[in-house]
């Protein structure tokens, strides 16, 4: 953990030293001792943007967005520079989770994003539309990387199927860190590598309503299980072949640029990493020429009321070579 330096004059000893201790203790998890420290450290300069920036911080990591957002704006009233300036962001994701939307415009804009309605004040959330992005949530714990649209450069909405372990669903919103860490590669058609950032989540920004279930399909061909994910897809919902992809990741693979499947000849399926140190390699990975094994476990998002109604429309498709059981609602 390292704060930023741009000062105009040396701080004092003092600060230095209550700073650099600070950050130890926030690395310890120490942060209500680090209050202290920072809050101290804000008192010996405060004229030091970095004396708010680093309170600004910790308060992010707290989620005390009220308070984010008060040292944010202190630390950028004393910049030197706006353009690409950390302080910024970090009050754009506190207006983020407050959803102050006219502060959010004003911090992305003075960071030098282009943010549609910046200029009128817009008080409705951003639609910014950034493109796919993935995103690691439980980054303390058991954490599993998914992918996801990002809606604005602080929240991203999940469309994969989360693992029960999560605690998260499909299309639930999550506020997410601004430093990518991480990077996932996918194959294009022309063969180059599109690279997409992965993103810690901070915290839920918006739930989800919609269940996530288990089950045990037969499909017989990929052909069957893709039928599936389709059948869901168009009614508005979700169906995953968690048997392809799912992969296991030691915590070191997760945070570096991994490639989305494991071969050129494999299927490019979204991937969810779990980081679970010691234990690298792919779990379940099933590529193109391989031997298909007709038994899935599938992860699906759908309403109680429809959800057997999906399965059993998905049989009736084609009964020969389809058929279901084991369905468990999980999260």
């Amino acid at each position: 953990m390292r704060f930023f330096g741009r000062v105009r004059q040396r701080p004092s000893t003092d600060w230095r030293l209550a700073t650099s201790r600070a950050f130890t203790l926030i690395d310890d998890g120490r942060y209500e001792d680090a209050d202290a420290l920072l809050t101290r450290a804000a008192d010996l300069e405060p004229w030091l943007s970095e004396s708010w920036f680093n309170l600004a911080l910790l308060h992010k990591f707290r989620h005390d967005w009220e308070q984010a957002r008060t040292a944010g704006l202190r630390a950028v009233a004393l910049l030197e520079r706006d353009a690409e300036a950390p302080d910024w962001w970090n009050v754009g994701i506190a207006a983020t989770a407050l959803q102050d939307w006219s502060l959010a415009r004003r911090a992305w804009q003075a960071y030098g994003l282009p943010v549609p309605g910046a200029a009128s004040g817009a008080q409705e959330p951003l639609g910014m539309e950034l493109g796919g992005a993935a995103v690691r949530l439980s980054p303390e714990g058991e954490a599993e990387v998914v992918w996801g649209r990002r809606l604005d450069p602080a929240r991203i909405e999940v469309q994969n199927i989360p693992l029960p372990s999560s605690g998260r669903r499909w299309g639930e919103v999550v506020l997410h860190d601004g430093v990518p860490r991480g990077e996932r590669s996918l194959a294009s058609e022309g063969g180059d590598a599109a690279v997409y950032p992965v993103f810690d989540e901070i915290e839920l920004w918006a739930p989800s309503a919609v269940p996530t279930w288990v089950v045990l399909i037969e499909a017989a061909t990929e052909a069957d299980r893709d039928a599936l994910e389709r059948l869901a897809a168009d009614a508005g919902y979700a169906a995953e072949d968690w048997s392809s992809s799912v992969r296991l990741l030691c915590r070191s693979c997760s945070e570096s640029r991994m490639p989305s499947g494991q071969g050129e000849d494999e299927p490019q399926h979204d991937p969810h990493d779990h980081s679970m140190p010691g234990r690298p390699g792919p779990l379940g990975h099933t590529g193109v020429g391989a031997l298909w094994s007709p038994e899935r476990e599938c992860g699906l998002a759908a309403p109680a009321a429809l959800v057997r109604g999906l399965l059993d429309g998905w049989v009736a498709d084609n009964p020969d070579s389809r058929d279901w059981r084991d369905l468990e609602e999980v999260c």
